[in-house]
């Protein structure tokens, strides 16, 4: 893996003895079959995401991965079939990026308990769900709190106190939609921003052109716009060009997609966040395998990296 995974390998020392037995591990001339479930393919972040995961297959050679999505962000019932599924088809590890994070416990649950080996990474499952489920599963993944706030805070430095703006929200029951939220709204209260709207257009290009249309149309003087993915913040921009506003009004994102990047270099777009997605899913697998292997499982909240993206930086 590249240098910057380094924050990540290092974690894995905090790994403890798992609730499975070493006999369900994998025998060391077996290639270990891993399920790969991410959200909608509709997004361009999980599009990247599966080509970085297909590639480090090919890279490691020395797994089998089956990849599976979602055909949109509200399809939360393909995600449960897809679990259920690989645990039909006796998968060693289950690589789970849910859409809903209180809904997906309960099959999670039923993997771990089947001997499957269960990585959750990029949006964490909920605390208290798992909890009560009995459940005690690692988070791989960013903060998306810590993220949101770095790029609402460029957004507040470039605009000033009092700024009128407006968020545009991920999918509520996502617990990386709830926490960019609250990363968003950490910023406005620091900068003194005005937050006149704050909108779930649950995580989709043309849905969030409609919602900001229609807060557009209500706050024409609007300052700055804080969509919780670059997939928002398209629409966002599609809505801001119509109204003759492109690059008048100010928006950040999150997720680095190659779409956002010229809309960046042109003004459109002031900042996004990149959380690495073409090595995320990969990393997740690596510890999923390496946890297989030793007989351990993973506990607590493996953090990886995030940045800042703005044209000054802008690769």
């Amino acid at each position: 893996m590249i240098a910057r995974r380094t924050v990540v390998k290092s974690l894995v020392a905090l790994a403890v003895v798992a609730a499975f037995p070493l006999s369900q591990t994998f025998a060391a001339d077996e290639k270990p079959k891993v399920g790969l479930v991410m959200k909608s393919l509709a997004n361009e972040f999980f599009k990247v995401m599966t080509e970085g995961a297909i590639a480090y297959e090919k890279k490691r050679g020395d797994f089998v991965l089956t990849a599976v999505g979602m055909k949109d962000e509200t399809d939360f019932d393909a995600q449960t079939l897809a679990v259920e599924s690989f645990i039909t088809q006796k998968k060693d590890v289950i690589v789970l990026a849910p859409a809903d994070s209180k809904a997906m416990v309960a099959p999670v649950l039923k993997a771990v308990k089947a001997g499957i080996t269960v990585i959750n990474f990029d949006v964490a499952l909920d605390e208290a769900a798992k909890k009560k489920a009995g459940l005690d599963l690692a988070f791989v993944g960013p903060d998306n709190r810590g993220g949101a706030k770095m790029a609402g805070d460029a957004l507040a430095k470039k605009l000033g106190p009092g700024a009128k703006v407006v968020i545009i929200e991920g999918n509520p029951g996502a617990d990386n939609g709830q926490q960019r939220k609250a990363g968003f709204m950490d910023a406005a209260k620091e900068g003194k921003l005005n937050v006149v709207a704050s909108r779930t257009a649950m995580w989709e290009t043309e849905e969030a052109n409609q919602v900001f249309t229609n807060i557009l149309t209500a706050n024409p003087d609007i300052k700055g716009v804080m969509a919780a993915n670059d997939s928002m913040a398209l629409g966002v921009v599609k809505a801001l060009d119509a109204a003759g506003q492109g690059g008048k009004i100010l928006v950040v994102g999150f997720d680095n997609i190659p779409a956002i990047r010229p809309l960046i270099k042109s003004g459109k777009v002031l900042a996004t966040v990149d959380q690495f997605g073409s090595e995320m899913a990969a990393n997740a697998i690596d510890l999923g395998i390496k946890a297989r292997k030793e007989g351990k499982s993973l506990k607590g909240w493996i953090k990886t990296p995030i940045e800042l993206v703005t044209a000054e930086n802008l690769k």
